[in-house]
């Protein structure tokens, strides 16, 4: 057999390297097509009309409030503003945007624009980016409420002393209290107390009694009783009937306080809802409707004339009356049309006209300036993207707005008020489309420079796999010295002119490392034309090539039925069951017959795990199934502790080591007997921290830091029983089950520890299969322990060195037959992508079970404990990876590159499935499809890595193959 061995370790790692900063930038792509910022600035603001109507402005936010748990029943849990529904105010649904967080949610609300999900990752607390807000624009604003949301509108007022804050502590945010809505409590206690103070100072009460001012209160107690019990519990429906009675009282106290003048303006709504589950920030209809009521100075009373009723508010038994919906950015407009001050400059809110109670010329005249105020940024834009383009194309619709504006000032002069509205909202449509316009300018470019650059990665990583690790040697193909210098040079200067046009254009400097990436692996590619060339025709010649493009075609189709799987997790479980059954039969009649155990053991395991991907990602907590799956786990760990020593040590080399472990260690190894101990008290503390948190007892110091402990174990354990010389790969894969189990079982709040369970026997059936089969169809290396045995056996430098030598020639080539364990491979992440939920859907995992490590609200630690969860049934699957390769004889990275080559297919599925229109769960989704796939490389080599680390120097013996 020809030596497989790589030309030049240094290479491969320099594909590594380059394939994990290509994916790494071309990643950040996204956000530079689809969440550019869209702030520009250099406007002047535009004033609302006068007089105002009101002379003072209170935003109710109720964090995490859905539209239907207020408003089914006809708001009976909330009497307050039932009555003002009924007879004094208007009402609708407030629809949210993607992500329905807590930031983004109040900054459409105050500042009147969706900020893009780049800008949330820049600062949770703080502004990363300079905007506009009603706060800002008034002449005073007091806000109270949550540290995580009042900080941003007070550091980024044009005036540090416009926004004044009164925040509880951040260790308020406790999801183990017995009742959140304390939260909101101490806001109304807060404000009352503000009162009290401000009759004693003549300043305060002056700025009180002027006009412009804004009181801002948010009410975080129903999104952390939502998180801690759920939207359908008594804590959180009980602490909408809390909010009703604070704002009643709140109101109460304002009127009496400024004598019942009429002169304010109250706006109830909330920035998000919250799903069933406790979570929230996707597009789902429980997220984004949230609910709007507007009273007070200058709003419209009930129509009960013009009725809206559908599907999703029929049970509200509010049919009889008007429901006004807007989007979540028109709340800004009104509420500076309602106290008079400038719209905020960045906003893209259409003001509600619905909403005001006033003459029709007062609405004409608010509908010409909100429209305005818009137009002006489309210019600013306009301006900038005329500035940076050799050829620029305007937006064609708004060539003529001079003679737009002239319009519609004569018709609101010749008081032809509703033709001058429905102009004024059609020009508000024309700029935010205007704007849109400019903001996509350049989609058409980027697509096609990432297209052309992921092409470039797949074509530069295959002829990279072909030539060092599928035998395609041809001789040696290399091409002239002096062709490859003149193909770098023609990159070089391909690279330099376009820097200059985009230099010219004034691009974003990632557009040059997009485009240097493209040319550098075209160049590699192109380097590389003759071999790419003999590759083809030799297959062509060969009487093996329509085989070998069946299954390269099947291995294609394998792929798009991933990409399906992300938009429907279902189609893996008919996908698991075909693998199951029809795979064994696809293979000769005597491995059947000679390994019908195994054979079952794959079916009834993957069988077992297909059921999961049917089950829905949103469930309750049922610690019967936490319980139940951790006793499995620890039934079979303690199987695997008795037959180990049976099997395992008796499976080693003939050595010094073997006859000790053979006369000394029968017994189970003490590793695996602290990792079952370890097992067993996770149960306990689970059971126990669930019942104590579900009675309102808290979070145990005791339980909480055995926690911590025991999830620190789980990675001590697997690096202090580090592989040692002679350890057999099936006692160190026992070690990994175990070592992560305890993390599963603490993070589980329903059927999450079966998965792992199930998963991980299908795993060791895979392995089994494999072996077992490579054993029956292939020709033996002629040792029992393939690359390993002789550094079990060595005796001196020399002896090693000769193993290295031997540990290249024990392996084999790539052959087409491979694709089939990529393809399970590929096919086996995706079950641990979607086994417990939809990896591509913020709100399909619950933060319920970090609660038993702590309780106080930090999102990016929540965070990071459900990442790690999730990613423990990919480092089983790594090590057993590891264990696979190895032995099916394919040296270590061949298989691993033979992934990573091919699946940027599903990248640019991805890439060419985002959409930019529909509901924006649908954007949402599809984008987050795109970055998980770009990414998977990086993923992959974390989990070859952390594969490598675990198994890496495991004993793998040779199967004996069963003889007749």
């Amino acid at each position: 057999m020809a030596d497989p061995k790589p030309r030049s370790s240094n290479r491969l790692a320099r594909l590594l390297v380059l394939g994990v900063l290509f994916h790494v930038v071309y990643s950040w792509s996204i956000f530079d097509i689809y969440f550019r910022s869209p702030l520009v600035h250099g406007m002047t603001p535009v004033e609302a009309p006068q007089p105002a109507p009101a002379s003072r402005l209170v935003l109710f936010v109720a964090d995490g409030l859905r539209a239907d748990k207020l408003f089914e029943k006809q708001l009976d849990r909330a009497p307050f503003l039932k009555d003002i529904v009924m007879n004094t105010g208007s009402f609708g649904i407030s629809r949210t945007h993607v992500p329905t967080e807590s930031r983004p949610g109040h900054v459409a609300l105050i500042a009147g624009f969706y900020e893009d999900v780049s800008a949330v990752t820049k600062g949770w607390k703080h502004n990363p980016v300079e905007f506009d807000s009603v706060f800002n624009e008034s002449r005073k604003t007091w806000s109270f409420g949550s540290p995580d949301i009042l900080p941003m509108f007070a550091d980024g007022a044009s005036d540090k002393h416009r926004v004044e804050t009164f925040m509880y502590p951040p260790e308020f945010e406790d999801f183990a209290e017995k009742d959140a809505s304390m939260l909101d409590t101490w806001v109304f206690d807060k404000v009352d107390e503000f009162f009290e103070h401000a009759q004693k100072n003549e300043t305060t009460l002056d700025l009180l009694r002027s006009d412009k001012i804004v009181f801002f209160l948010h009410l975080l107690g129903l999104d952390t009783n939502g998180h801690a019990h759920r939207p359908y519990s008594k804590e959180y429906l009980n602490n909408i009937q809390l909010v009703d009675s604070g704002i009643k009282r709140f109101v109460e106290n304002w009127d009496a306080f400024f004598n019942h003048d009429g002169k304010t303006a109250y706006v109830f709504t909330a920035d998000h809802g919250m799903s069933n589950r406790g979570n929230h920030g996707d597009g789902n209809p429980d997220n984004t409707e949230t609910p709007l009521i507007a009273w007070g100075a200058g709003i419209a009373g009930p129509d009960r004339k013009n009725a809206v009723v559908d599907s999703y508010s029929i049970d509200w038994g509010l049919d009889k009356l008007q429901r006004v919906d807007v989007n979540q950015a028109d709340v800004a407009p009104l509420m500076s049309t309602l106290i008079g001050i400038p719209y905020p400059m960045n906003s893209v809110g259409e003001l509600p006209l619905a909403y005001l109670n006033n003459s029709a010329h007062y609405k004409a005249e608010a509908a010409f300036r909100n429209a305005r105020q818009i137009l002006r940024q489309f210019f600013v834009k306009q301006e900038s993207k005329r500035s940076t383009e050799l050829y620029f194309e305007p937006f064609p619709f708004l060539l003529n707005h001079e003679t737009l504006i002239q319009e519609i000032q004569g018709l609101i002069d010749k008081d032809l008020v509703n033709a001058a509205i429905e102009k004024s909202q059609e020009l508000a449509k024309l700029c935010i489309e205007g704007l849109r316009y400019y903001q996509i300018y350049d989609w058409l470019f980027l697509r096609g420079m990432i297209s052309v650059g992921y092409l470039g990665w797949i074509a530069n990583s295959l002829l990279f796999v072909f030539k060092n690790y599928a035998g395609y040697s041809f001789g040696a193909i290399e091409e002239d010295e002096r062709d490859r210098r003149m193909v770098t040079y023609g990159a070089v200067v391909f690279f330099a002119a376009f820097s200059a046009f985009m230099y010219m254009k004034q691009s974003h400097s990632n557009y040059y490392l997009y485009i240097a990436f493209l040319v550098y692996l075209w160049a590699q590619v192109f380097k590389e034309r003759r071999f790419a060339w003999t590759l083809v025709t030799s297959n062509l010649k060969s009487g093996a090539w329509m085989m070998n493009f069946s299954k390269g075609a099947l291995y294609f189709i394998g792929l798009e039925i991933l990409v399906y799987s992300y938009f429907s997790r279902e189609i893996l479980t008919p996908a698991l069951i075909v693998a199951g059954i029809v795979w064994p039969m696809l293979t000769p009649e005597s491995f059947q017959k000679n390994n019908a155990g195994i054979v079952w053991y794959w079916r009834i395991s993957c069988i077992g795990t297909s059921i999961f991907l049917m089950l829905p990602v949103e469930f309750d907590e049922d610690m019967r199934l936490v319980t139940l799956g951790g006793i499995l786990i620890l039934v079979s760990g303690i199987f695997a502790a008795y037959f180990l020593p049976l099997y395992a040590q008796a499976k080693l080399p003939a050595s010094k080591s073997r006859s000790k472990s053979l006369n000394e260690d029968k017994a189970p190894p003490a590793v695996i007997m602290l990792q079952l101990l370890v097992i067993f008290l996770s149960i306990v503390i689970v059971n126990d921290t669930s019942s104590r948190l579900k009675a309102k007892k808290g979070l145990p110091l005791l339980n909480q830091v055995a926690s911590w402990l025991i999830l620190a174990s789980c990675a001590a354990i697997p690096m202090m029983d580090s592989v040692k010389e002679g350890q057999h790969y099936l006692r160190r894969l026992v070690v990994i089950y175990l070592s992560f189990a305890p993390v599963f079982i603490l993070l589980s709040i329903s059927y999450e520890a079966l998965f792992y369970f199930c998963f991980s026997q299908t795993l060791l059936s895979w392995l089994l299969m494999e072996r077992q089969l490579y054993s029956e169809t292939s020709e033996p290396l002629g040792n029992d322990y393939a690359d390993v045995t002789k550094r079990v056996t060595r005796s001196s430098s020399k002896a090693a060195s000769n193993a290295s030598n031997s540990y290249d020639a024990s392996f084999r080539f790539l052959t087409t037959n491979d694709l089939r364990t990529a393809t399970i491979f590929l096919f086996l992440i995706n079950v641990a992508f979607f086994g417990t939920g939809n990896i591509a859907s913020v709100a399909s995992f619950t933060i319920d079970s970090v609660y038993r490590f702590f309780t106080v609200f930090n999102p990016f630690l929540m965070a990071a404990l459900v990442i790690v969860k999730m990613w423990v049934p990919f480092f089983l699957l790594s090590a057993v990876f590891g264990v696979v390769s190895r032995s099916i004889r394919l040296p270590a990275f061949s298989l691993f590159l033979l992934v990573l080559s091919t699946t940027d297919v599903m990248t640019l599925n991805f890439f060419f499935l985002v959409r930019d229109d529909g509901s924006w769960l649908e954007i949402g989704t599809t984008i987050s499809h795109f970055i998980i796939a770009s990414s998977f490389i990086v993923f992959q080599i974390v989990l070859f890595s952390v594969g490598h680390f675990l198994v890496g120097r495991v004993l793998i013996p040779e199967v004996r193959v069963k003889k007749d």
